[in-house]
């Protein structure tokens, strides 16, 4: 359950990060509100998974979905570079957190 909750967590952390871009363009208090309860349901979801995972793991992989994750969400939604190099690093993170899971 721990390592559900902390893939919720990072996709929580991905959807805040959107939501900040989201704001820079609207400027309402919609949005700020959806921003913080994204960010609020990351850190609760992080929170509950370290009561079971190793802090530095736990942390690592919700960092690299998050970073991931945004950069791939700047990609498709925002009109960001996709050139090689972006997607190769993007997926070195992705396996350095897969690579953690296999030996925590």
């Amino acid at each position: 359950m721990a390592w559900i909750s902390l893939i919720l967590a990072g996709l929580c952390e991905m959807f805040g990060v959107a939501m900040i871009s989201k704001l820079h363009k609207d400027r309402n208090w919609q949005t700020l509100v959806i921003l913080i309860l994204g960010f609020g349901a990351s850190f609760i979801l992080l929170a509950y998974s370290m009561k079971t995972l190793p802090m530095g793991t736990a942390y690592a992989i919700w960092t690299g979905i998050g970073a991931s994750g945004g950069a791939i969400l700047g990609m498709v939604l925002y009109g960001e570079s996709s050139d090689w190099k972006r997607i190769v690093f993007i997926s070195m993170v992705l396996g350095a957190a897969v690579g953690l899971k296999l030996v925590a």
